[in-house]
């Protein structure tokens, strides 16, 4: 089975990045076996974080988001490369 990726958004509950920072810094991640971490993004005035994630049990992402939904609200998207995008459409081109 292939990995899903998710584009994650996340929105610091009172615009206040430091409680997110602070439980990475004494947690981690805290994300299941199985549930892959690729990258993120983080806006400039540090309320919103952009991320990557992918995983082939969508029960995982939300397994995760239970770890952090005291302090952030959850945005997913499951999401697809440039590259796979360019493939699927261009026999309609």
């Amino acid at each position: 089975m292939t990995n899903t990726a998710y584009m994650v958004i996340e929105k610091y509950k009172n615009g206040d990045a430091r409680p997110v920072y602070r439980r990475f810094k004494e947690k981690g991640r805290m994300a299941p076996e199985g549930l892959n971490y690729i990258t993120s993004w983080i806006n400039e005035e540090m309320t919103v974080c952009y991320q990557i994630m992918e995983t082939n049990d969508r029960a995982l992402l939300d397994q995760w988001m239970k770890n952090w939904d005291d302090i952030v609200d959850f945005e997913v998207y499951p999401v697809i490369s440039s590259e796979e995008a360019l493939e699927k459409i261009s026999p309609f081109l």
